[in-house]
């Protein structure tokens, strides 16, 4: 749920993973807590934290680590990198995380990694995307498929400085300050588990709310994926908050048009254009005193705020000197609706089924197998 927002537009479309070609068991991921900060605090019981030639650094907890020219700053010590971990967990900024953290200089700030392994991983996520106390047949597919979106990210980034952002870029993370029972059982439960077709792991996209069905890949990101063509879902309608409204001044969205590189001034009217078969807008009209202009929807509600404009799947009109919104869902639409899926779940389906209905032809494998 708080990864409503899902800026996947960026993510690169690639090959699958062949499952068979994952080293797991303990598959360790590398997830950016922070980037482009200027100072961090590390705390915590029995911390060791040690520079980039494994020497301990000495020093009071919390340690202030600093940008310091190309470099970091600790304890009046120029560094290039620091590495801290401590028995059990560690915070950083007040928060707590599991791994190993690792801190070093970025083109801006600071940039913080924990290096986790990816089961502890997913125990955290889980209340950061839905909640552990809905039926936990939900909760073990929010656990396949978080599991089955990093193991592709995984191999995707395999030479980057990390797989994952624990942002709605990627995946929402937090640490290990949110973990409970529940979450444990549905990661447990399923372990080693991801989604799979022809032998590889899938982009298992998905998002809160669809609005009524869910959305084919190609309409959001250009590339038509066989188990991403969206499907019929009345099942989060049931859902608070299914429906939305919003009212904008003009000039603002105006002032956001042009800071998207659009041409527009004395912005007029916002006429709605195409509509897909999900029932998504395609792009809509723009009238100004400059004449008129074509946007996509997608890029629309990038342009004024995926938290506005929470889908594509809405109407608008124009009333005085403000345009007003109404629509459905939340999200890019894209793979398994958590809400859907939890009414699902609530009807009596299994997470295997839940599953298979939002990604229609792919298989359920486990790569721990015979590890």
């Amino acid at each position: 749920m708080k990864r409503l927002l899902v800026i996947l537009f960026f993510f690169a479309i690639v090959p699958g993973t062949a499952v068979q070609g994952v080293q797991l068991r303990p598959e360790m991921v590398r997830v950016a807590l922070l980037k482009g900060v200027e100072s961090v605090r590390i705390g915590g019981n029995g911390v060791l934290a040690v520079d980039e030639n494994g020497k301990a650094i000495e020093g009071v907890f919390p340690l202030l680590v600093k940008r310091n020219g190309d470099g970091l700053s600790v304890n009046g010590s120029n560094l290039r990198t620091v590495r801290a971990s401590a028995a059990a967990s560690l915070q950083i900024n007040g928060k707590g995380y599991r791994g190993v953290i690792e801190i070093t200089p970025a083109d801006k700030g600071l940039l913080v990694v924990d290096e986790l392994p990816l089961e502890d991983y997913l125990v955290g996520l889980i209340n950061c995307e839905i909640s552990s106390q809905w039926p936990i047949e939900v909760v073990k597919a929010q656990a396949v498929i978080a599991r089955t979106y990093a193991l592709y990210q995984m191999e995707a980034r395999k030479n980057a400085q990390f797989h994952l952002e624990s942002s709605v870029m990627d995946q929402v993370y937090d640490g290990c300050d949110i973990e409970d029972s529940r979450a444990a059982r549905g990661v447990g439960e399923t372990a080693g588990e991801v989604l799979t077709i022809d032998g590889k792991v899938i982009q298992a996209f998905y998002h809160s709310k669809c609005g009524g069905h869910t959305e084919a890949a190609e309409n959001v990101w250009g590339v038509s994926l066989p188990y991403l063509q969206g499907v019929d879902c009345k099942y989060c309608l049931t859902a608070a908050a299914s429906r939305w409204e919003q009212a904008i001044a003009l000039k603002k969205i105006e002032s956001l048009l042009k800071g998207g590189g659009y041409q527009v001034a004395g912005l007029r009217d916002i006429k709605p254009g195409r509509k897909n078969r999900s029932g998504r807008l395609t792009d809509l009209t723009i009238h100004s005193a400059r004449g008129s202009l074509i946007i996509s929807a997608v890029n629309f509600r990038k342009l004024i705020g995926y938290s506005v404009i929470k889908s594509t799947n809405f109407e608008v009109r124009t009333a005085g000197d403000e345009a007003l919104f109404s629509g459905a869902g939340y999200g890019h639409g894209v793979g398994l609706c958590q809400w859907g899926a939890k009414q699902r779940a609530e009807d009596g389906f299994v997470y295997r089924e839940i599953l298979s209905y939002y990604y229609p032809g792919t298989r359920l494998e486990n790569v721990y197998r015979d590890q």
